[in-house]
């Protein structure tokens, strides 16, 4: 099991499959900010830019948010989609008041489908079940 630290002091256990470079990115179905399926991984003829954060209501994670969409519109055929356990409304709602027009936002809160397939799911500490920071290209 992966560990990781919260605020650079608790150790958080992540629980899921444990994922390596060359490792098949698993497909996973999360919830796009209109309430519409939005398939993550696999082979989708693309490559794919997947940041896992806790939550886009977070100054961190919010300002990574912001500088990914930022750095979408320089890239070709590139997807990045932001994915943590907020509901699609409020994603939405982050989206709308920040501008983000380059990349995509999936919520994972109905089934953890994407923090237990990618090995981000906090098992432990004060973010328990909700997906760790984390940046997969696929």
């Amino acid at each position: 099991m992966a560990t990781v630290k919260f605020k650079n002091d608790l150790e958080v256990n992540l629980s899921g499959a444990e994922l390596n470079v060359g490792d098949l990115a698993p497909v996973v179905t999360a919830v796009a900010e209109n309430l519409s399926d939005i398939q993550i991984g696999g082979k989708q003829g693309k490559v794919q830019v997947v940041v896992a954060v806790p939550s886009l209501d977070t100054g961190v994670c919010a300002a990574e948010a912001r500088r990914f969409n930022v750095e979408a519109a320089k890239l070709e055929n590139v997807e990045v989609v932001i994915v943590s356990m907020d509901l699609p409304f409020a994603m939405k709602r982050f989206c709308t008041t920040e501008g983000i027009e380059n990349l995509k936002v999936a919520s994972d809160f109905r089934a953890k489908a994407f923090a237990k397939s990618y090995g981000v799911l906090q098992a432990n500490g004060p973010l328990a079940g909700l997906t760790a920071r984390a940046i997969f290209i696929i």
